[in-house]
C-alpha cells in the first residue's frame, strides 16, 4: 500500500477523498490506498502546487542532493581488516555513492550501522534481524547513556540498510523513537548582539556575526552563499540549497550592505562571500570560534553559538510585530508549526502583564 501522512488540513482531506479505494489504516495511523504506478501519479498530480510531497522511499536510488560533489568512500573499502570485527556490506557503501550523500553523513551511517552489526555478532543472516533485536540494541545504547540525537542517527542508519539499501519501505515502522524534548531555543537580547557587532573589529568578522543575526542564516548557510547570492537591487539574499535542499530569500539590511562593501574592498572574495586563506569557503568552527570571541568581549557570560544569532532574528521579528508565516518563509521552514516555537520565548505583551506580587 502506499501510506500518506500529513497534518489535517480541510483541502488535503477533501483531495484525498477523491482519490481511488482509499481507506484508513488504524494499524498505521495514516490513509492507504493500493500501491501502484498509477496511483502514485495520480497523487502527484492531485497534490502539485497544494503541497510538498515526500516520496523518499519510493525513489531509493534518486540523490538526495544533486549538489553535492561526488561521494568517494573507498578509504572505508580499504580499511586494513581487524580481528572480529563486521563491516558495512559492499552495497551499503554504493547506495551512499549512488544517492550522493555527504561525507559527514556517509561516515556516521557507516559507524553507526557497524556499531549495530556488531552488537549482534551472533546473528549471521542481516535479513533475519527483526524489531525485538533492534530493540535489545536501542536499550544497550540507552544504557551505556548515549544521547536522544546518537539513537536516532543510530534509527536512521539501520533504516538506511533496510529500508534504502535493501529496497524494503518501512520494514520497520514500528521501531520507536526517543521522545523529542522540547526544548525552548536560547535566544540573546538585541543589546547583547549589538554588544557583539561593536566589540568585533575586524570587518571580515563583524560580517559573519551581523549576517547571521540580521539575515536569520543556518552557520551552513552561510558559508555556502557565493557573492552572486548577494542582490543589493531587492535588497534580498538568495539561499540556495538551504536544509532540506530548499532555497529561498532572506533580507539585507541597508546598513548590512553597506558593511559588506566595505569587506568585499578590502578582501576580494574570489568565488564564495566567505574564504579563507586559501581561497575556499570558510570553516563551520572558525565561525564558531568568531561568535564566541565577540560574546565574550562583550561580556556576555553564556556560551553563544552561531545559531542562537538565528534565534535570535526569530524572535526579534516575531517581538516586533512580524507575522509568523513571514518569518517561517525567512527561516525556510517547512511547517509554521517549527516557527511556532517562538511564540514561547517572545517577550512582546508579557512584560505588559503585572506581576501578581507587584499587586499588593
Amino acid at each position: 500500500m502506499i501510506g500518506i501522512k500529513f497534518y489535517p488540513d480541510k483541502v488535503i482531506q477533501a483531495l484525498i477523498k477523491g482519490l481511488p479505494n482509499v481507506k484508513w489504516s488504524e494499524k498505521y495511523g495514516m490513509v492507504v490506498l493500493p500501491n501502484k504506478r498509477d496511483n502514485l501519479t495520480l497523487i502527484f498530480n492531485t497534490f502539485r502546487g497544494v503541497c510538498w510531497i515526500n516520496s523518499h522511499s519510493f525513489f531509493p536510488n534518486k540523490p538526495i542532493n544533486d549538489n553535492n560533489e561526488e561521494l568517494c568512500i573507498d578509504s572505508f573499502r580499504k580499511r586494513t581488516p581487524k580481528k572480529d570485527w563486521r563491516y558495512c556490506p559492499q552495497e551499503f557503501y554504493q547506495k551512499l555513492e549512488i544517492r550522493k550523500y555527504s561525507l559527514n553523513t556517509a561516515r556516521i551511517y557507516i559507524h553507526m550501522f557497524e556499531g549495530f552489526i556488531n552488537f549482534h555478532k551472533s546473528i549471521n543472516d542481516l535479513m533475519s534481524i527483526n524489531e525485538q533485536d533492534i530493540s535489545a540494541y536501542l536499550l544497550h545504547l540507552v544504557r551505556e547513556k548515549k544521547s536522544d540525537s546518537y539513537i536516532n542517527q543510530a534509527i536512521n542508519a539501520i533504516k538506511f540498510y533496510y529500508e534504502v539499501v535493501m529496497g524494503m519501505p518501512n520494514r520497520f515502522y514500528a521501531v520507536e523513537r526517543p521522545f523529542k524534548k522540547e526544548s525552548l531555543p536560547r535566544v540573546l537580547s538585541m543589546q547583547q548582539i549589538f554588544a557583539m557587532i561593536d566589540a568585533t573589529y575586524n570587518i571580515k568578522h563583524k560580517c559573519i556575526i551581523s549576517l547571521l543575526y540580521s539575515s536569520g542564516l543556518r552557520r551552513g548557510e552561510l558559508l555556502n552563499l557565493k557573492i552572486t547570492d548577494i542582490h543589493s537591487d531587492r535588497m534580498m539574499i538568495r539561499v540556495n540549497e538551504g536544509k532540506g535542499r530548499k532555497d529561498r530569500f532572506t533580507l539585507l539590511g541597508q546598513r548590512m550592505l553597506l558593511d559588506l562593501r566595505n569587506y568585499y574592498t578590502q578582501y576580494k572574495p574570489k568565488e564564495y562571500l566567505f574564504e579563507g586563506a586559501s581561497g575556499k569557503k570558510y570553516t563551520g568552527s572558525s565561525v564558531a570560534k568568531i561568535v564566541a570571541r565577540a560574546a565574550r568581549k562583550s561580556g556576555i557570560k553564556e556560551k553563544v553559538t552561531p545559531h542562537m544569532l538565528r534565534h535570535s532574528f526569530a524572535t526579534h521579528l516575531l517581538e516586533n510585530g512580524t507575522d509568523l508565516r513571514s518569518i517561517q518563509s525567512l527561516l525556510g521552514h517547512n511547517s509554521v508549526k517549527t516557527t511556532q516555537i517562538y511564540t514561547h520565548v517572545a517577550v512582546n505583551g508579557l512584560n505588559n502583564i503585572k506581576n501578581p506580587l507587584d499587586l499588593r
